[in-house]
């Protein structure tokens, strides 16, 4: 009974040492692309060394990290092949969400997300600020997400759970720069568009498009 009370006490402890290690991801105290010691990320979570080390073999597991023996652990890199990895893994999932959500159309509702994604187009034509730059991120996930969600696969879900640490971990390399936000915003109002019309290819197709665009911001040449 003791041995097991203890197995789960250190379960417990590795997945707060995640999600401790996680959050120092997604605030960017810890970088995609930095290089940093097991010993370092023990001291800023504040836990044991055992359970900091289960959590950065979950990481690596999941595609955040890379163990590197007597080195340290890298953070994921945004170097062109990861980045195209990772967004056309949520191109495809998206894709097909897309054509559930058109397929469904007539049990969609997408107003609500259609006039955000409206009010930011309108404030960014208007000037750009720091707010505005992190409700257009924030609109941007909500958009993938609906997507996602439509799919009502719990398999799929876990699959793009992983993948939107990654995207978000590699997003923090880069700033949401201002000419991004309107081209974004069409991008998706024009998924939107399909998927109200019904029109499940030409849905996907914008799906696609946005795929591409996102590549063009990156820096990626898809051609290659």
């Amino acid at each position: 009974m003791a041995a097991a009370k203890s197995r789960t006490h250190d379960l417990l402890l590795a997945d707060q040492a995640f999600l401790a290690f996680r959050e120092l991801l997604f605030t960017g105290d810890v970088r995609a692309g930095q290089l940093v010691s097991v010993s370092e990320l023990v001291e800023r979570s504040g836990l044991p060394l055992a359970p900091v080390r289960e959590a950065v073999k979950h990481a690596e597991s999941v595609g955040l990290v890379k163990i590197l023996p007597k080195r340290g652990v890298l953070v994921i890199e945004p170097t062109p092949e990861t980045i195209q990895s990772c967004f056309y893994l949520r191109c495809m999932l998206d894709q097909e969400g897309a054509r559930v959500l058109a397929a469904r159309v007539r049990e969609t509702d997408l107003d609500a997300l259609r006039e955000e994604h409206a009010a930011v187009r309108r404030q960014a034509l208007e000037g750009i600020t720091p707010e505005l730059q992190r409700w257009a991120m924030a609109v941007d996930w909500k958009m993938h997400l609906t997507l996602a969600g439509a799919l009502g696969n719990p398999l799929a879900a876990r699959v793009y759970a992983s993948n939107h640490d990654r995207i978000t971990v590699l997003q923090l390399s880069r700033r949401f720069l201002p000419e991004r936000i309107v081209p974004a915003m069409d991008e998706h109002l024009h998924i939107i568009e399909a998927i109200e019309s019904g029109q499940e290819g030409v849905a996907m197709q914008a799906v696609r498009a946005h795929f591409g665009g996102t590549m063009r911001w990156w820096g990626v040449d898809l051609s290659a």
